[in-house]
């Protein structure tokens, strides 16, 4: 987690390093499902840093690690309507290389859809895929698990893509949701 943070965030390590202490906020009984639960948490999180100066980082389900002044600042969207929420504080979007091309999966969004999103191209650029997965990983977030294994999704028909619901071969059998432009 704290290496991942690192991409974004060099410090990450040296913050890990010096902390002093941590303070759980959790959601106690049966909540109204993962989003609102988030939404409230994340809120409420925003609120402690504000009163705590001394706040360096915030640790999100185990997955994610954030800055405490980028918590701060986001979690005043907390309650922003679909699809403005403060999503890039509850899941990474993680680049990589394949062999013909690029893939990115997403690490925390199990917490919201029951999986991760693997995704594959060979077609899209960088961005367009990190787009493609953020879009389709709030919507997840909004909806819960709703993609069947063998649903495709994509913004209109010349671009759409395969999923199926499998364990990662890349990353340690990881329940994902495994996009591919591989038919086109």
């Amino acid at each position: 987690m704290w290496e991942r943070a690192q991409v974004t965030w060099p410090d990450a390590g040296a913050v890990a390093a010096r902390h002093q202490g941590h303070i759980i906020v959790s959601v106690l009984g049966p909540g109204q499902g993962p989003l609102a639960n988030a939404r409230i948490t994340t809120a409420v999180i925003g609120a402690l840093i504000a009163t705590m100066p001394d706040c360096c980082a915030v640790a999100w389900d185990a997955k994610v690690v954030r800055r405490a002044d980028l918590w701060l600042q986001m979690s005043a969207a907390s309650f922003a309507p679909f699809p403005n929420y403060p999503v890039s504080l509850w899941f990474d979007i993680l680049p990589f290389r394949t062999k013909t091309g690029i893939g990115a999966v997403t690490m925390g969004l199990e917490a919201f859809a029951e999986r991760e999103i693997e995704f594959e191209t060979s077609r899209l650029t960088l961005q367009t895929l990190v787009d493609r997965i953020g879009g389709l990983a709030v919507y997840l977030a909004e909806h819960g698990p709703v993609i069947n294994d063998g649903d495709t999704f994509g913004g209109d028909e010349q671009e759409r893509f395969s999923v199926r619901h499998t364990k990662s071969n890349r990353f340690g059998d990881l329940p994902v949701l495994l996009c591919s432009d591989a038919s086109k």
